[in-house]
């Protein structure tokens, strides 16, 4: 009754109360069970009777059915359904009928790996079955590593790893690929755009590596619900899957509460802070009593909120350290720690990134509390399901923010809860992708004439290796080609496009590490002058060596904390669609640069001062698609150049809103910016002349498709804008819409969007 005492604390206070803008429930769901297979070794039986485990959830039993039967298997089953034992029970038994048998299984951090390690060890050893089960990540000693490969029954690791450490050294692998029965691939959810089409040519070159070495491997893919599963590990694997996705596994009744908080600035339509609302609901829960999660979004936000909620637990006589955070950055040691706190009840409340949407085990929570929608629903519905046991209520929270699709979202319930989950693309055909994995392939083993490169047809794959032998990096000679070149092409291709390696935050007094941080986001938190936040304590950075990727920090007790500024250039290099036209889409350059931070002051949110900061650019080639405005459009409009850039500035936001639903895509997918000079010379512009132009482009280095289909979809996204702006209650512009204007311009900048909207979207519908 805890939760159903929280939300009755919550109608019946009136500062609250308003802001719960809908409220859903889900049915509390019956188990389907089915009994254990007639294949399950009897320790192993035994074993999981001493867990309580008599009968497996149906979709436990169908997913192992169907692997143990050698077919392909994706399970889509929620949080906390059981999928581990779907996968470990074949497994097991292949490895008690032969200790020679092996599997790999692929998560997307060490620290899920390190979680289901445990798992798999603690399930065989009460089996008695001799399975050796081992770790293989960049933290695996050298001294165990030829353990790892001589005796690894199951061996853990991630795509990265998999890329760079065991493929390209496939020689030293050979017990493992020549005896490889399964391959596990779980959270296959996040494996999409950039990253999936990367980890789909791995997975080719992995059956390429398998199949020399005499084996053919089941492939059991797991994922949190999406809208094409299927689809997605078919693409990932090249090969037909079995779809099991009905859920055995019971559930409580699951609360859903949609929170919107009040608009504090009724003329700019400034609503109040999703952190200070999101303090209020989770120190409400810390004080009833029920253990919650909470998800901030960024590491900025995570480390305020820890703060904000310390500072008021002691206040209300709680203890502070029953607050915590969790986000990438942390040691491993601190992050285990952290995990054991939540899951044994020393840790109440624990505020986080999306690491731990992810399902490492922290035991069963009663409140999910979401801090701004996460830009997908699929991401939103794992972040929920982080909450919730199977007999008992839980409760998620969405406290939405003042942005556009946060503010259409929370307008519209229905839509938000009722709709298909988005789908999970990926493009692995991607030139510059697919050229990266053939280059390591061909160093793996050598193409023969007649070859082929997962789906390529023959004369495809032999088109391409012709390309790189023009290139210089291979041989062709005696019916095959051959790698030639010193270098090794694993090393310079991320499976993530970020390049360069992560920065320690080293505190310099302690000459001690506290922190680590990846490459990109460097730039914006680890710049000299910025206040980097590790556990609620704050550090200055002093000194960036970014050669050395050192930040050395000290502490600092200050009343403010620090917002980087970016500023991005794009740069036309080509068109792929018949132009000139209103739209169109081909290459560009991106750079981003940062250019400056803010100082914040704690609570209050006021500028307390700026800062500059010089730090190398960020460049990447990608694809990109804009509208630009023709010139007698233009001249219709009562107003200056610079008011005609600031509109399309407040016009390009609320496209790149709504083009995240429309493609289904994380809204940090994209990236998007105004120009004022079109550089494509076939559009006839002369330098001195204004023609402005919007740019969307995919934010991933050689994009994952986006742009392209946004290309398509212009007409259909101009219109959600144009109801958007509409619709907003707003009279001069406000971050739900067209955002803060720039200079002034009013009621005035808010009616030309509107009106500019309605007018491209005329253009548009007479034009190809």
């Amino acid at each position: 009754m805890k939760t159903q005492d929280l939300m009755q604390r919550w109608w019946s206070n009136k500062a609250v109360a308003p802001n719960l803008c809908a409220y859903r429930t889900v049915s509390a769901r019956d188990a389907s069970v089915s009994p254990l297979p007639s294949w399950t070794p009897e320790g192993l039986a035994l074993a999981l009777e001493a867990r309580g485990i008599s009968q497996l959830w149906s979709h436990q039993r169908e997913a192992a059915d169907a692997a143990r039967a050698g077919r392909n298997v994706c399970l889509v089953t929620p949080t906390a359904s059981g999928k581990t034992l779907a996968y470990n029970l074949p497994i097991l038994k292949a490895i008690a009928d032969d200790p020679g048998a092996r599997a790999l299984y692929l998560f997307p951090t060490k620290a899920l790996a390190q979680d289901q390690y445990h798992e798999f060890l603690r399930l065989a050893e009460a089996a008695g079955i001799p399975a050796k089960v081992h770790t293989f990540d960049g933290d695996t000693p050298s001294a165990a590593r030829a353990a790892v490969k001589e005796h690894g029954n199951a061996v853990m690791t991630n795509p990265d790893m998999l890329h760079s450490g065991i493929l390209p050294h496939h020689a030293t692998w050979m017990k493992l690929f020549s005896n490889l029965r399964y391959v596990v691939i779980d959270e296959v959810h996040s494996y999409r755009g950039v990253f999936g089409s990367h980890l789909a040519n791995v997975l080719r070159r992995l059956k390429r590596i398998a199949a020399f070495h005499g084996s053919k491997p089941v492939f059991i893919l797991c994922s949190a619900t999406i809208g094409n599963p299927a689809e997605l590990a078919a693409g990932l694997i090249d090969d037909d899957v079995v779809l099991v996705d009905k859920n055995g596994s019971p559930s409580g009744l699951r609360h859903v509460l949609l929170y919107n908080p009040p608009i504090v600035n009724r003329e700019l339509g400034l609503r109040g802070s999703t952190i200070t609302h999101a303090r209020r609901l989770a120190m409400d829960a810390l004080e009833a009593g029920l253990s919650s999660i909470v998800f901030a979004g960024s590491r900025l936000k995570v480390e305020l909120l820890l703060k904000y909620l310390r500072e008021e637990a002691e206040k209300r006589g709680l203890p502070p350290a029953w607050v915590q955070s969790y986000r990438g950055g942390y040691l491993p040691d601190r992050r285990r720690a952290i995990e054991k706190g939540i899951r044994e009840g020393a840790i109440r409340c624990v505020v986080t990134t999306n690491a731990l949407e992810l399902g490492i085990d922290i035991g069963s929570l009663d409140l999910s509390l979401v801090v701004g929608y996460p830009g997908t629903q699929a991401g939103l519905w794992q972040q929920w399901g982080r909450a919730g046991r199977r007999l008992s209520d839980s409760l998620s929270v969405l406290v939405g923010s003042s942005a556009a699709t946060d503010q259409f979202m929370l307008g519209n319930p229905d839509f938000l809860l009722g709709r298909r989950p988005e789908l999970a693309l990926i493009d692995p055909d991607n030139p510059y992708i697919l050229m990266d994995h053939l280059k390591c392939a061909a160093f793996e083993l050598p193409f023969h004439d007649g070859s082929r490169f997962g789906p390529h047809q023959v004369q495809e794959t032999s088109d391409m290796l012709e390309l790189l032998r023009r290139g210089g990096l291979l041989h062709h000679s005696g019916g095959r080609f051959t790698w030639t070149s010193d270098v090794f092409p694993a090393a310079s291709v991320s499976l993530r496009n970020i390049p360069g390696e992560n920065f320690v935050v080293i505190d310099q007094d302690r000459e001690k590490i506290v922190a680590e941080v990846d490459f990109v986001s460097a730039h914006t938190v680890l710049h000299e002058g910025a206040i980097h936040n590790v556990e609620g304590e704050q550090y200055l950075v002093k000194r960036l060596d970014y050669p050395g990727r050192k930040a050395y920090v000290e502490r600092s007790v200050t009343d403010y904390y620090t917002d980087a500024e970016t500023h991005v250039e794009v740069k036309l290099l080509s068109r792929e669609d018949e132009g000139p036209a209103l739209r169109g889409h081909g290459e560009a350059s991106v750079t981003e640069r940062v250019v400056g931070y803010k100082k914040i002051r704690f609570y209050s949110n006021e500028n307390v001062g700026y800062g500059e900061v010089n730090l190398p650019e960020l460049t990447m080639h990608t694809t990109t698609t804009w509208l630009q405005p023709p010139a007698d459009l233009l001249a219709t409009l009562p107003c200056t150049p610079d008011l005609v850039m600031d509109t399309l500035r407040g016009l390009t936001r609320v496209l790149k809103a709504m083009a995240s639903l429309r493609l289904m895509c994380d809204l940090r997918d994209l990236g998007s910016t105004v120009v004022d000079h079109h550089e494509l010379p076939d559009l006839a512009t002369s330098p001195d002349q204004f023609s402005p132009a919007m740019y969307f482009y995919d934010w991933r280095p050689g994009g994952v498709g986006l742009s392209p289909r946004l290309w398509t979809l212009f007409p259909e996204v101009l219109e959600d804008a144009c109801t958007l702006i509409a619709d907003c209650p707003c009279a001069e512009g406000c971050p739900s819409c067209i955002g803060a204007g720039a200079g002034g311009a009013g009621p005035q900048r808010k009616e030309l969007s509107l009106t500019l909207g309605r007018l491209l979207g005329q253009r548009l519908e007479h034009r190809p």
